[in-house]
């Protein structure tokens, strides 16, 4: 679960920043790969591991 919420945590990272102080000034940094493409999918990594290790029996035997 760990590893889940690292990278989780990662992914709100590399999504944040990208405004402007000025509203009347438009930046461009907001639309680049890093908030686009690459923080959702470390997100939805995390999500997904994070289901995996809930559902996980580990008293299972094989």
């Amino acid at each position: 679960m760990a590893i889940g919420l690292a990278f989780l945590v990662l992914g709100f990272i590399l999504m944040s920043g990208g405004g402007s102080d000025d509203p009347n000034v438009f930046n461009p940094e907001m639309f680049n790969f890093r908030r686009i493409r690459l923080a959702p999918t470390l997100v939805l990594i995390g999500l997904g591991i994070q289901i995996y290790a809930i559902l996980l029996n580990p008293h299972k035997k094989n």
